[in-house]
């Protein structure tokens, strides 16, 4: 058997991290963003994440030497709003209801969460920005894409707005403001670059399809400041690309 099967059978192990309402990690596991239980140590914390360290597919990685290709448009529909927030230890998220879809081609997934990141975790051509927000996504088959969006200071964004005046200070959850409208932080163009990857968390499972979108979404300095009041730094460092394809939609 070759390294790429036995990483697979690893991951069959933990192909839905996602069930698991407040994050990624395995019931129990400790993890952080730095010292013993930061990003360099992951891999040592349980058996189901031993692929944050000896994976060859890892995320986020520095968006760089990507080949222009004919890629499917993606397709957002997302007409509910999230039914909670949550802060879980780790970030803020809100968990969606049923009924909110991203169609790939003749592929179907449904919106699971969104979470975010600060600073952001992709860079694109070494340059990372203040942070970045993940819209995971899964198939009825299990398989899952995340959709990633950049984000910028500048012009204030309402959405983000009602999602910092609202979250949680302290770890737990509460019901999502009606108001926040998931669609109000894509930005206006959907171009993006797809690559095969991981979750970028612990258990770091090797079963992502990325698609990072081209353009930023702008969002108020202040409300930065906000999160970052909670979350300073919670994202992971940059992996090794491992010659891997990185496709970039016209």
């Amino acid at each position: 058997m070759n390294r790429r099967s036995a990483l697979k059978g690893i991951l069959g192990a933990v192909l839905c991290p996602l069930c698991a309402k407040g994050g990624f990690a395995a019931e129990g596991a400790h993890w952080s963003y730095e010292g013993n239980t930061g990003p360099a140590k992951w891999g040592e914390i349980d058996n189901a994440s031993r692929v944050c360290s000896v994976g060859v597919q890892q995320s986020p990685i520095d968006i760089k030497g990507s080949i222009d290709a004919k890629l499917p448009p993606l397709q957002f529909v997302w007409s509910k709003r999230a039914g909670t927030i949550v802060n879980n230890g780790h970030t803020i998220q809100l968990d969606f209801p049923e009924g909110n879809t991203l169609s790939i081609e003749r592929q179907k997934y449904a919106l699971l969460q969104m979470h975010f990141h600060r600073p952001s975790e992709h860079m694109i051509g070494g340059k990372g920005y203040p942070m970045e927000v993940h819209f995971v996504h899964r198939s009825a088959a299990g398989s899952l894409a995340v959709v990633g969006i950049l984000m910028t200071a500048g012009k204030p964004n309402a959405a983000f707005n009602r999602i910092v005046q609202s979250m949680p200070q302290k770890k737990g959850h509460a019901a999502a403001d009606p108001a926040i409208d998931p669609m109000a932080l894509l930005p206006d163009r959907h171009s993006y670059y797809r690559y095969s990857g991981s979750l970028t968390t612990p258990p770091c499972s090797e079963t992502v399809d990325w698609h990072l979108l081209i353009e930023p979404v702008s969002v108020a300095e202040a409300d930065i400041a906000a999160f970052a009041k909670l979350y300073p730094m919670n994202a992971r460092p940059v992996q090794p690309p491992h010659r891997r394809f990185l496709l970039k939609s016209g």
